[in-house]
């Protein structure tokens, strides 16, 4: 008797804890519970702990209501330009809906991934392989697009899709990447000519200010050296009109004769002979006038000394130096003009030896001044 009364309170106990088992669901969080009574659905369980009516209610499924990532594998699709390429995606979406996601659509993950695949075969196929492998952003927006509007009624909600890959065909990769050696040694020659080009300019450039600054140089240098060339030229001319002015001046105030015009003439003569190459010297035919007029004029002149009239006294012409005028500038020129008192005695003497017969004009007429007497003119120079 106590082992059938154990045995009772022990199925008593079991079908206690089966019952509780059945009636007391504890859904985790970001899940659903669709509950069916008699496989009819009755309703949805939250998350959290829920009380079913045990042995009635049962509950389907349990449904994930996070974000998931699904990938593809690489699919063939064909481009416009009949190119096979490989692309890969990838699906990000949630469950928006449990219910619908469980009676609407047996399989929703691969319910989505066909009609991935159909849209991007769709997509593409109106592209050719450039703009493909260009507007994956394109591609993106229209194939979620299409998802999220062919989705919605199976409570399913696409958030993004990424295309992780396209491949094309091996020989068109060799194609392209030869396309893209060209194109960048295309661009390196590009920019070689140009680097090339602008050397030449600034070359050029620097060239031509170097010529331009050489060329005002030698500008500034010609118009210095001319006006160096012209101020020495008129100090030179200056100073040669000042020398003959100043010869000129003093052979006027010598008063020279036709002896002393016979006598210089005379000492040019050795220096008309002079030079290593001179091998023969001609003697002009005005050389025996030039001596014969200088020993008559010697002979007359009574005021050179010879051995019987003994030594004379010579007549002073006064200190060198240069006298200081001062006054006025006319009143220098008067007293350079006149002579001192011992040349006009000496040229009285000369004029009294050369003519003897002919008395002077101060002895005549004593109302000459003889400090204004001037001799007479000397005859003109022999022509050599």
């Amino acid at each position: 008797m106590t082992v059938y009364i154990l045995v009772l309170l022990a199925l008593v106990f079991v079908f206690v804890v089966t019952v509780l088992a059945k009636t007391v669901r504890i859904v985790p969080q970001a899940r659903a519970g669709v509950v069916e009574r008699f496989g009819k659905y009755k309703n949805t369980l939250p998350a959290g702990l829920n009380i079913v009516v045990p042995f009635i209610d049962k509950v389907r499924y349990l449904i994930d209501l996070r974000e998931q990532v699904v990938s593809f594998p690489p699919q063939p699709v064909i481009t416009q330009d009949n190119l096979v390429v490989s692309i890969d995606t990838v699906i990000y979406f949630q469950v928006t809906d449990p219910v619908a996601a469980t009676y609407e659509i047996a399989n929703y993950i691969q319910a989505v991934e066909q009609l991935t695949m159909t849209t991007l075969r769709n997509i593409v196929g109106g592209m050719d392989l450039e703009g493909t492998l260009t507007s994956r952003d394109e591609i993106n927006t229209r194939l979620r697009g299409v998802l999220d509007e062919a989705t919605g009624k199976w409570g399913i909600r696409v958030n993004r899709v990424e295309l992780k890959g396209i491949d094309p065909p091996p020989s068109i990769k060799d194609s392209m990447e030869k396309q893209m050696r060209a194109d960048r040694d295309k661009r390196a020659q590009i920019l070689t000519a140009e680097g090339g080009r602008q050397a030449a300019i600034l070359t050029a450039e620097g060239e031509k200010q170097s010529s331009i600054l050489s060329a005002e140089g030698d500008r500034e240098s010609l118009i210095l050296r001319a006006q160096a060339d012209r101020e020495a030229s008129i100090l030179r001319a200056q100073g040669e009109g000042q020398a003959i002015l100043t010869v000129f001046q003093a052979i006027h105030d010598g008063n020279p004769d036709q002896s002393l015009l016979s006598y210089q003439y005379l000492q040019m003569m050795p220096k008309i002979a002079e030079g290593t190459s001179n091998k023969l010297w001609i003697v002009p035919s005005e050389i025996g006038k030039a001596l014969e007029g200088l020993g008559s004029t010697m002979n007359e002149l009574r005021g050179i000394p010879t051995e019987s009239d003994g030594p004379r006294t010579r007549v002073d012409m006064g200190s060198m130096a240069p006298a200081t005028l001062s006054g006025s500038g006319a009143l220098a020129d008067q007293e350079r003009q006149r002579p001192s008192a011992a040349v006009e005695e000496a040229i009285a003497e000369a004029a009294k030896a050369a003519h003897p017969h002919q008395k002077l004009a101060s002895q005549t007429d004593p109302a000459i001044d003889p400090g204004t007497f001037s001799p007479p003119p000397a005859p003109p120079a022999p022509q050599p």
